[in-house]
């Protein structure tokens, strides 16, 4: 069996810090082979190539992998100052002047555009998608002395042997996640079937859900709970409320075992019966994440959503009916956007009462997505161009340095109005120091009823 030494190499923190849940899966897979595996946190060790130096040369793998989980902010303020990728190729020069080690990328990030990041950051080798049952492959073919690819692609096999895998908690980054966020990541399922059009997820996961058991999901949380005294999670799928209400299973299943903890998710805004949120409230759902994406309709269908704004607003007066906090992402200069889209818009959004919305300014493009393809087409990029460093969208029909100063004057009037999202990290260091951790953003909503004088 060989020694396999992983690196998380991401550091950005915005909105908060996320556990390396990729690298504890993986993790897990290659430990069920019988592989001694070590985990090394670029974040949680200071961003020191001393100590990562000083690990390597101490544990001696026989194979080193890398797992990327950004190309940059996908911020249009401020992606040029945090671009990952010039970090991953100096952890990858430290790796190569302190073993012979082959050295394996993978995660979200490689897995959008893998041949262009293999060849900048200088590895040997790179796995697209679940990379669990992927790495532990790849490492049995070449100790047997068999060629390789370069670049390994998952399928729906590897997804679901992926997805059904325990991770293999780290107490040390346990402990360092609980105490500079306060939310550890767990995934329900793999893969979207709604196709929109900036999302690579069904590039990448498939476009079809794939789903981890109940009971396993709960046997993680009570593991988690138990053994790591984390009191809150992030359901980490890419829309936790299926149509199939395969989520409600989920609150159904952590009630059964009557399992004490808080939960988040990233929901699509959907109608959502009352009596469903009642439910997963009772289970520990105390705050909610909706991908509302747009403001109006014109620019939800440009995104390709099949919900309206109206259905937004029903989801938000669900959550304020349930008093669970919700924050809405709202994307501006999409397809479609006018300076007529962009006033009603902003009209649209005093519809939401009792909640925080984050506004972004233009999209990231990203191959693989629908918004690369329009963007050839409208002459935005030519065909081929390099995406790595960030590129974004803007309808043709605004102008954006106007767009913005025409939102940020609109958001300013509000407090939990939040543009640009650089503004809400600054309030989230202000809110740390005062000792509040985890997502900050739902501390800005309080269901407290004004005092009636008489």
């Amino acid at each position: 069996m060989s020694r396999v030494f992983l690196i998380s190499s991401n550091t950005m923190t915005e909105p908060y810090p996320a556990y390396p849940l990729g690298m504890a899966i993986v993790a897990s897979a290659l430990s069920s082979r019988g592989h001694k595996v070590a985990q090394f946190d670029f974040l949680a060790e200071a961003q020191s190539h001393t100590r990562l130096q000083g690990a390597i040369q101490k544990f001696k793998p026989d194979y080193v992998g890398i797992s990327l989980r950004n190309i940059d902010s996908a911020d249009s303020f401020t992606a040029e100052k945090v671009w990952a990728l010039a970090s991953d190729r100096e952890i990858t020069k430290t790796i190569k002047a302190n073993t012979g080690a082959p050295v394996v990328l993978g995660g979200p990030a490689f897995s959008i555009m893998p041949e262009e990041i293999l060849g900048y950051v200088g590895a040997d080798y790179g796995i697209v998608g679940a990379g669990g049952v992927q790495f532990s492959d790849l490492i049995d073919r070449l100790n047997q002395g068999q060629e390789a690819p370069p670049i390994s692609r998952g399928n729906d096999v590897s997804h679901s042997n992926d997805v059904s895998l325990r991770p293999l908690w780290n107490k040390k980054l346990t402990k360092y996640y609980t105490k500079h966020n306060g939310v550890v990541g767990l995934q329900t399922k793999r893969g979207c079937p709604h196709n929109c059009v900036y999302c690579t997820y069904p590039y990448l996961d498939g476009d079809s859900y794939i789903r981890k058991e109940p009971g396993l999901v709960a046997d993680d949380i009570e593991q988690l709970t138990k053994d790591h005294q984390i009191t809150s999670i992030f359901f980490t799928d890419s829309v936790f409320n299926d149509a199939e209400d395969g989520y409600l299973t989920i609150a159904e299943e952590i009630l059964r075992r009557d399992i004490k903890v808080e939960w988040t998710a990233f929901f699509r805004p959907d109608r959502i019966e009352g009596r469903d949120m009642e439910l997963m409230k009772r289970s520990g759902l105390y705050a909610v994440e909706a991908g509302t994406d747009a403001a109006h309709d014109v620019t939800l269908a440009g995104l390709n959503k099949s919900f309206s704004f109206d259905d937004v607003v029903h989801f938000n007066g669900t959550c304020c009916d349930m008093e669970i906090p919700c924050v809405h992402y709202i994307m501006f200069g999409g397809p479609g956007e006018t300076e007529k889209t962009i006033r009603e818009g902003l009209d649209n959004l005093t519809r939401l009462k009792n909640c925080v919305i984050f506004g972004f300014s233009g999209i990231r493009i990203l191959p693989g997505a629908g918004i690369h393809k329009m963007a050839i087409e409208e002459g935005f990029v030519k065909e081929g161009a390099p995406l790595l460093e960030s590129i974004f969208y803007f309808s043709p029909e605004i102008e954006p340095s106007r767009m913005n100063e025409t939102i940020e004057n609109a958001f300013k009037k509000e407090r939990s109005w939040i543009f640009p999202p650089s503004a809400g990290q600054e309030m989230q260091k202000v809110m740390h120091r005062f000792g509040f951790h985890g997502p900050i953003w739902h501390k800005l909503v309080s269901f407290k009823k004004p005092r009636v004088r008489y």
